[in-house]
């Protein structure tokens, strides 16, 4: 029987073991790299979300403040109508009360020229 020294050649049963171990290192590898791709677009797609999100309320805001606006610009102009009504309301009613002291006035004009002279010409001593 001849007897060899331990030779560089690995036995059958050990090749298939560091093949195993390499296929699977490469399977983890490639399932790494399909994690990192499923990773990078799902942050991709969100960080789009975001955005849409973001455009989406600016719009809405703008929207809001243009209707807001409108709104404070017809209460001005209702106002400001209600206001010259208001006025020309106000000036009727000051004629009118004008016009009543005038009439009073005139009423009592007679009584008030008849005292005045009843002071003026009556002498006391």
């Amino acid at each position: 029987m001849v007897r060899f020294e331990s030779s560089p050649v690995l036995p059958f049963s050990q090749k298939m073991d560091a093949n195993r171990r390499q296929s699977g290192i490469q399977q983890l590898l490639a399932a790494e790299q399909e994690a990192q791709q499923i990773v990078n677009a799902a942050r991709a797609a969100k960080s789009a979300r975001l955005r849409q999100a973001k455009e989406e309320a600016e719009r809405e805001i703008a929207e809001y403040r243009a209707q807001m606006e409108a709104e404070f610009q017809r209460k001005v102009a209702e106002s400001s109508g209600d206001s010259g009504a208001n006025v020309k309301r106000l000036e009727q009613e000051t004629a009118e009360k004008i016009e009543q002291l005038k009439q009073q006035a005139a009423s009592i004009s007679p009584d008030v020229i008849q005292m005045l002279l009843r002071h003026v010409t009556t002498v006391k001593n």
